[in-house]
């Protein structure tokens, strides 16, 4: 269980990397449009454009709130977060995030298919976050275990 674990550990911060920089989704129009951005690229068009606080809102859950919820899944496993706490009291409250954003790339790619406004497919960026999260999550999970198994 302790090698799922180190696994995950690894696995979940590289394919959060991977999430960000990949494109998400490719939208197709007319043939002659193509787009296919990732979320960094998004935030970048957003601040660009008429939008910053948006775009501060998507960087702080897309990336900032993931980042600091892989920190404190890396503090509980080493033992960090029995000294603090820190970890214990923030994983809760980052957690309810995990697959927010995934599921409104989803739901924008749905619009897209439905409304007739483009031809949209998910890229590789989209299942990396996606991964991301599931990852993480069975990192806090197998942590949480090996810790309390740890303790008894």
């Amino acid at each position: 269980m302790r090698f799922v674990l180190a696994a995950a550990l690894v696995l979940a911060p590289l394919f959060f990397g991977l999430g960000i920089v990949l494109p998400l989704v490719r939208f197709e129009t007319m043939y002659f449009f193509d787009q296919s951005p990732s979320l960094l690229g998004v935030i970048a068009a957003l601040w660009r454009g008429d939008d910053p606080v948006l775009a501060v809102v998507v960087g702080l859950v897309s990336v900032a709130f993931p980042v600091v919820k892989l920190i404190a899944i890396c503090a509980e496993a080493t033992g960090i977060e029995r000294r603090s706490g820190l970890a214990m009291r923030l994983l809760p409250h980052l957690s309810r995030w995990s697959l927010m954003d995934v599921v409104l790339v989803a739901l924008v790619i749905v619009a897209a298919k439905t409304g007739g406004i483009a031809q949209a497919f998910s890229q590789p960026g989209l299942w990396f976050y996606a991964g991301s999260a599931l990852t993480a999550a069975l990192a806090h999970d197998l942590a949480g275990r090996l810790g309390h198994s740890a303790r008894s």
